[in-house]
């Protein structure tokens, strides 16, 4: 059996770090220009070299993406940033026009040419295109079900990699191809600004009514174009035998926390798979633990379903602090995310088994003084571990209910 790669989003150099300790094989990214990501989710062009250097150093590959459709305006800065990318030492390019994929060959012919979702593969026609064109991965769409993704690899060239999306947020347009927040907002989703107008609250308005709105509740709810999210954690030995060979996470946007304990249950869950062992129920219960909507299969086995009630996410944990560094007697420095006491109980996310629970301890300030509490943002505090822990790891909070944004 091929042993699939994990591929998880990175935000900026926080998460790129979480996605290194627990487990992924591969991260991606986007720089600062023809990206479909806002900026403040991306990378510039000197902490773009930085985490090349960070992945290679673990033999993780670095994807930028360059999937945006550029306007004619824009197509003459381009060949110089992809000369910059194959400089900086990135694995492969994202694309998702056939224009940029052409330029790629002739500016960056030494990377990858990895087809974005955006791009909507869902047949052998265009995979067997888009292979004889130059692209040696193709993300196949998230509509794609899985019975006919075991149909396009039968009908593909070998050498040409598919990729999925098996965990996170699903549009509910058709890949991303949404224009309701650019009529909205005017917020351009193809240059990574969508407002997600689908989230929104939806009443009705009677023509001769003004000002009296109406719920919309006979099928469940308002939230009439919520989505679900994808979570196939259960599915691996499906996906393997269908011929995907790289598992992507969504999350680009959410949080480090986030991205530590995804790509963690992946991980394991994966690892799993490939031992022949039966998937150990808690690296379910993990996806759980961060910020996220009812889940679903999505289109792999039927229709995934709408989400009505409302659009909130849901989590039963939160991140309470960062490890910094940590002696071997478990006396570490920490930097602080969401206050905790001491005598909260508190769980350590270890990337090589289960978290590790415990209770909070003496807490100390830099100075050594006895403190109650982590009460400003961000504050550098020592504690006790129950183990010696690496840096990054996290140190989290089970919570009674479900808060909102991890």
């Amino acid at each position: 059996m091929i042993k699939p790669e994990l591929l998880s989003p990175a935000g900026d150099l926080e998460r790129m770090r979480m996605a290194l300790l627990y487990g992924a094989d591969a991260v991606y990214l986007a720089g600062r220009r023809f990206g479909m990501r806002s900026s403040t989710v991306s990378f510039s062009d000197e902490d773009l070299r930085t985490a090349v250097t960070l992945a290679h150093e673990k033999n993780v590959k670095i994807y930028v993406t360059v999937n945006t459709l550029p306007r004619e305006g824009e197509l003459a800065a381009l060949p110089k940033y992809l000369e910059f990318l194959q400089d900086a030492g990135a694995d492969a390019l994202i694309i998702a026009d056939l224009g940029v994929l052409e330029l790629a060959k002739r500016y960056a012919p030494k990377l990858g040419k990895h087809v974005s979702t955006q791009l909507g593969v869902i047949n052998s026609a265009t995979a067997c295109a888009l292979y004889e064109l130059g692209a040696d991965t193709v993300v196949l769409a998230r509509e794609t079900p899985l019975e006919d993704i075991r149909r396009i690899r039968a009908n593909t060239p070998k050498e040409l990699r598919l990729e999925a999306f098996v965990h996170g947020a699903m549009c509910v347009s058709f890949s991303g191809r949404c224009l309701l927040s650019n009529y909205l907002t005017g917020r351009d989703a193809n240059r990574g600004q969508c407002a997600q107008p689908c989230r929104w609250k939806y009443h009705l308005v009677e023509e001769t009514r003004p000002g009296q709105y109406y719920e919309i509740t006979e099928d469940g709810g308002t939230y009439i174009m919520n989505s679900r999210d994808l979570r196939m954690i259960e599915h691996i030995p499906e996906l393997l035998d269908a011929g995907i060979e790289s598992f992507k996470l969504e999350g680009r946007m959410k949080s480090a926390y986030y991205t530590a304990v995804v790509t963690n249950a992946y991980r394991h869950a994966i690892d799993q798979a490939l031992a022949g062992e039966p998937l150990d129920p808690l690296w379910v219960r993990e996806t759980e633990r961060c910020s996220h909507r009812p889940y679903t299969t999505g289109f792999y086995y039927d229709e995934p379903g709408q989400h009505y009630a409302e659009a909130s996410y849901f989590s039963t944990a939160e991140i309470a602090a960062v490890v910094q560094d940590c002696e071997n007697d478990g006396m570490a420095l920490l930097t602080q995310r969401n206050k905790f006491s001491a005598g909260d109980p508190l769980e350590l996310l270890l990337p090589d088994g289960a978290p590790v629970a415990f209770t909070a301890g003496e807490l100390f300030n830099e100075e050594g003084e006895r403190i109650e509490d982590t009460r400003r943002a961000m504050m550098p505090f020592r504690m006790r571990l129950p183990v010696p822990a690496p840096s990054n790891c996290i140190v989290r909070k089970v919570l009674d209910k479900t808060p909102g944004n991890g």
